[in-house]
């Protein structure tokens, strides 16, 4: 929790939230993931400063255990003094204990962005999703928090003017921005009305163009002019140097048979990589997320 201290800026986590996306198609499948279509409403987890502090936490709680598809698990929510800002006992269940800092008693309208991050950790810990660290945790963590529409709350509660800053999670403003775009490109949602906060838009204007920029590499067709001539360059050269790195996201390969070149790449969809030979024009599908991807090799 970044509170008047300067908030990071960028893209500085950008392979770890790339291979979380990757993780969470993996575990829950493309047909899985459908189940979370449409993001948690912003009526569902508003708070008005005169509801009841603590059945307010509940209902909030509820909803985004909804949301999270975890319809047997039950939240119970207090607030103490602590240095994060949020915390959570994960155990074997049903009811997981979310302790919040006590600033959210005043700050009520970031106890839903809280108790997000934390009732994604109970999400992860029952399906069994974790990356090695806590750091790297805490970042699989805010993404899947995002890609599984509860996230935009994160971002909301991202706000700075010249004198004070706020942030929670993990993720950049950016990063949660990217995620929220990459999101939105597969379910068709666009989650800018619900912002309150103007540097959260920003912000999520910035992620869109980030994530938009994923589907114009080459080799897809849809690349722009100076990455096909860069493109058509490396691959000229991995032809007499089998095996030489582009410095790009996508590789040439050889496997020193008569098959000939191939080339490998990110999906833009789900960020697993795809392998394609090098032939001209052709339509891949990705084996994990489904998406069809038209190439020019």
């Amino acid at each position: 929790m970044a509170n008047g201290s300067e908030v990071v800026h960028g893209y500085p986590h950008l392979d770890t939230v790339r291979a979380a996306i990757t993780a969470l198609y993996r575990r829950l499948t493309q047909e899985g993931l459908y189940a979370y279509a449409s993001s948690v409403a912003p009526a569902d987890v508003a708070f008005a400063e005169d509801d009841d502090l603590h059945l307010g936490a509940q209902r909030v709680a509820h909803a985004l255990v909804q949301q999270l598809r975890l319809p047997d698990a039950r939240m119970i929510v207090g607030f103490r003094e602590m240095t994060h800002a949020a915390s959570v006992e994960l155990a074997a269940g049903p009811e997981y204990f979310i302790e919040l800092n006590d600033r959210f008693r005043t700050h009520r309208r970031d106890i839903g962005a809280a108790l997000a991050h934390e009732i994604t950790h109970v999400l992860l810990h029952r399906l069994g999703l974790a990356f090695p660290g806590t750091r790297d945790n805490e970042i699989l963590t805010d993404t899947v928090t995002t890609y599984l529409g509860a996230g935009w709350l994160l971002l909301d509660a991202y706000r700075e003017d010249g004198v004070s800053s706020q942030k929670l999670g993990y993720l950049t403003p950016e990063e949660f921005g990217y995620v929220l775009a990459k999101r939105a490109l597969v379910f068709g949602e666009d989650p800018s009305p619900w912002f309150t906060s103007p540097q959260a838009y920003v912000a999520y204007t910035d992620g869109r163009a980030h994530a938009l920029r994923d589907g114009q590499q080459p080799p897809l067709t849809a690349a722009g002019w100076a990455g096909r001539h860069r493109y058509a360059k490396d691959r000229r050269y991995a032809r007499d140097h089998p095996g030489a790195a582009t410095g790009l996201p996508y590789a040439f390969e050889s496997d020193g048979q008569d098959a000939g070149l191939r080339v490998s790449f990110p999906c833009p969809t789900c960020q697993q990589r795809i392998r394609v030979p090098v032939r001209g024009r052709v339509r891949a599908r990705c084996g994990l997320c489904r998406t069809v991807l038209e190439c020019d090799t």
